[in-house]
């Protein structure tokens, strides 16, 4: 069995994977019509037995847009001609789109203004109070 690798230790086997071919819009010339060239992946996120929860969680959360009500991850390749390069193409774009969701966020490190950009803030505050004293009709 074969699986495809998308770094950091993990790997979803094809079993997982629902690949089917269907007639391509894209190109192909005469052929377009005759022959299934367009591939679509299917992946069900939730089913899937090679990430663990925090892993769904986050796959789940970060491709929200892409993934349709049950979850599942739908991409779909017809920028080759054959069937086979439209294959490789796509899951090539799922180890790139899952590989990237998985990947863990970065640690924000607490860090205090300079004092710089406190000198331009306090600045820039006396400006616009300036600015709006100016607007004022004079006392008299």
């Amino acid at each position: 069995m074969t699986s495809v690798s998308l770094g950091r230790g993990v790997s979803i086997p094809e079993s997982e994977l629902r690949l089917s071919a269907a007639r391509s819009s894209g190109p192909g010339g005469q052929s377009v019509n005759t022959t299934s060239s367009k591939v679509e992946l299917r992946w069900s996120v939730p089913d899937s037995a090679a990430l663990n929860a925090t892993q769904k969680a986050r796959v789940m959360e970060r491709l929200a847009s892409r993934l349709t009500n049950d979850g599942v991850l739908v991409l779909q390749g017809s920028e080759h001609k054959s069937q086979h390069r439209n294959r490789s193409a796509v899951i090539a774009r799922f180890r790139a789109i899952v590989g990237e969701a998985l990947e863990p966020p970065k640690q924000r490190r607490r860090t205090r203004p300079t004092r710089g950009s406190k000198e331009r803030r306090l600045q820039e505050k006396k400006q616009r109070g300036e600015v709006k004293r100016l607007r004022k009709p004079p006392e008299t």
